[in-house]
């Protein structure tokens, strides 16, 4: 059966494919995303899929792969590049990736919350430029998540580990929005509030939500007005959940503290875009799950799934929809 990948995968996904000798392997053999008319010509005729957050799988990819195609197989957690009803019209199972970068990614926004709050790229930058010339009682201070409210939005799996991480820098309350009331938010004492309510109340912003059209540009101009503004927003889910002009004036203005961002609209983000001319913002290039074992996992299991989706087997993490 033919099988196309849209990019290199870790070594530990490419071993479980060529030992399982079930599938003619083709690879567009490159780090860089594959060209919207490779992939359509890669699929053609292809049993399986293998691809990346960054690839737009919609009708069209679909149409030219043809009645072959059995299974999708996604080297990521989120499948919002995915048309999941057209996908579903024809049968084809969806293999993903969740859980296995739960981890890494809570300890990148834990990291990246701490850059971001206590100015680290800029006191870096400052050891490098000369600008550290005594120290000053004032000079680059910033704000600490002791006696602090922290709120998640999206107290899901990756928000529930970033909460448990972040609970033993003293953090004194932990708000959570989303649309129900989790029962393992008791483990971290978290207080199930209105986004209202979390927004304004809250000395850190934590957004782990997954993309829907609700969620879809909801920090906003209104959103950042109510932040505190000496609060520190952090977002390590999709970049489309922001407005990004309107977090440009949000920190530009003073409106809020500062802002750290592994995710953005579009990624990469072009080199002159305005956020990154600020020092309250530290941008990051989506490492969310950048640890050699969470990638190696990640790669072994989407192959998994596309074995099994190919031969009418269990999928280890195959999406329900």
């Amino acid at each position: 059966m033919k099988v196309f990948l849209t990019r290199r995968i870790p070594p530990e996904g490419m071993k479980i494919l060529s030992a399982a000798g079930v599938c003619e392997v083709s690879l567009w053999d490159s780090d860089e995303p594959v060209q919207r008319a490779d992939l359509l010509k890669g699929v053609q005729g292809a049993h399986g899929l293998l691809c990346l957050l960054s690839d737009k799988i919609d009708a069209e990819v679909l149409d030219a792969a043809g009645p072959n195609l059995k299974v999708i197989s996604t080297l990521s957690v989120g499948y919002d590049h995915l048309a999941l009803d057209e996908i579903k019209k024809r049968g084809i199972r969806v293999g993903y990736t969740p859980d296995v970068l739960t981890d890494a990614t809570a300890e990148l926004t834990v990291a990246l919350l701490l850059a971001t709050a206590r100015r680290l790229p800029e006191g870096v930058e400052e050891v490098k430029n000369g600008g550290w010339s005594s120290w000053k009682p004032l000079w680059l201070c910033g704000y600490g998540l002791s006696g602090s409210t922290v709120g998640v939005i999206g107290l899901g799996r990756i928000g529930m580990a970033i909460a448990r991480r972040l609970m033993p820098f003293g953090v004194k309350r932990l708000l959570y929005s989303g649309r129900t009331a989790k029962a393992h938010a008791a483990e971290v004492n978290g207080e199930f509030v209105p986004l209202d309510t979390l927004v304004s109340e809250s000395d850190f912003i934590v957004v782990s939500c997954s993309l829907t059209p609700e969620t879809q540009g909801m920090c906003d101009k209104a959103f950042f007005s109510k932040m505190k503004n000496t609060a520190v927003f952090v977002n390590s889910s999709r970049g489309t959940v922001v407005n990004q002009e309107d977090l440009y004036e949000a920190l530009s203005s003073g409106q809020i503290a500062a802002a750290g961002l592994d995710v953005t609209t579009p990624e990469p983000l072009p080199t002159n875009h305005p956020l990154l001319t600020l020092k309250n913002c530290v941008v990051l290039p989506h490492i969310g799950s950048a640890t050699y074992s969470t990638r190696g996992i990640m790669g072994a299991l989407s192959a998994q799934n596309l074995l099994g989706g190919l031969q009418g087997t269990d999928m280890p993490s195959e999406l329900t929809f």
